[in-house]
C-alpha cells in the first residue's frame, strides 16, 4: 500500500459513497463528525417489491430452519410484506449489525448476526452450521451473496431465495462526472458494495479512473479490498466493518495517519 503524505489536521476531505439513492445520510453523518464532505455517487436506486406472489414466497419461508437477511434493504421490504414477529425467534440470521438492528425495530426476536459483518462471518456462525438436511431461506435482492447461496447447498440445505427488493440501475451523469473531475484532494472512495464499484467505475473517463486508482480507497471487508486491488486501486485500507462509523473512522485514519 502506497502511504499518502502528511496532510495537516484541518484539510479539508472529502468522502466518496456509492450507496443507493436517498441512504447516504448515516454516512454522511459520520463523514461529518471527523471533518468530511459526503459526495453521493449511487448507482442505483432500491425498489421495494410488494408483489402478491413475492408476498406469498415470504409467508411460505416463515417454516424454514433458517432466514438470513442479506442487508437492511431487506428487512425493511420483508417488513413491508409480512409481520417480522412471526419469524420463528432462532430462525432469524442476519448478515451484520446494521440488518440485525434494522430486523429487531421491525419486530423480529432473538437475532443472530456475526461480530465479522460480510459474508464469511455469517458464514461461520453456528446457526449456519450443520445444514444438512435443513430448510434456508435467503431473503436478498437479485446479484450478489453468491459465497453464501453456494455454501448453504454445499452445506447440504435446501436452498429458497426469496427477492424482497430489486436494484434499479442509475446512469452516472455527465454534472456528476464533472464535480469528481474537479474534486480536490484529498478525497477517500469508499467501497462498501463490490457490484457498485463494478457499477460505477466503466463511468469514469480514463484520466479519473487513474485518479480514483491512485485516491485512498477505504474497503468494509478483506474481499472487497482484495476486489478493489483487482481493479487497480493501490492504497487501500480494510475498515473494522461495514457501518457508517467504521468506514468514516478508517478513511479518516486513512488521511490523517498520525490522528488516526
Amino acid at each position: 500500500m502506497n502511504r499518502p503524505a502528511y496532510v495537516p489536521a484541518d484539510t479539508v476531505w472529502h468522502l466518496i459513497s456509492m450507496r443507493p439513492q436517498g441512504q447516504h445520510d448515516t454516512l454522511r453523518s459520520a463523514a461529518a463528525r471527523l471533518g468530511a464532505r459526503t459526495v453521493a455517487l449511487s448507482p442505483w436506486r432500491l425498489q421495494m417489491r410488494t408483489d402478491e406472489a413475492t408476498r406469498e414466497q415470504l409467508a411460505a419461508a416463515r417454516t424454514c430452519d433458517r432466514l438470513v437477511f442479506t442487508s437492511p434493504a431487506a428487512a425493511e421490504a420483508a417488513a413491508r410484506l409480512l409481520p417480522l414477529a412471526e419469524l420463528r425467534a432462532g430462525s432469524v440470521v442476519a448478515v451484520g449489525e446494521g440488518t440485525a438492528r434494522a430486523l429487531r425495530r421491525r419486530g423480529a426476536v432473538n437475532v443472530q448476526a456475526p461480530t465479522r459483518m460480510d459474508s464469511e462471518g455469517l458464514l461461520a456462525l453456528p446457526a449456519m452450521q450443520h445444514l444438512q438436511g435443513l430448510r434456508v431461506a435467503l431473503v436478498t435482492a437479485p446479484g450478489g451473496r453468491g459465497v453464501i447461496a453456494a455454501q448453504v447447498r454445499e452445506r447440504g440445505a435446501t436452498l429458497q431465495r426469496i427477492d424482497v427488493y430489486e436494484r434499479l440501475p442509475l446512469p452516472v451523469s455527465k454534472a456528476t462526472i464533472a464535480r469528481l473531475q474537479a474534486l480536490p484532494q484529498p478525497y477517500v472512495v469508499a467501497i462498501s458494495s463490490g457490484e457498485a464499484l463494478q457499477t460505477v467505475l466503466p463511468y469514469l473517463p480514463p484520466a479519473l479512473l487513474q485518479q480514483w486508482q491512485d485516491a485512498v480507497a477505504v474497503a468494509a471487508s478483506a474481499r472487497l479490498a482484495t476486489l478493489a486491488a483487482e481493479l487497480g486501486f493501490r492504497n487501500i485500507s480494510v475498515a473494522a466493518g461495514p457501518l457508517p462509523g467504521q468506514l468514516a473512522s478508517a478513511a479518516h485514519a486513512a488521511v490523517f495517519p498520525a490522528a488516526g
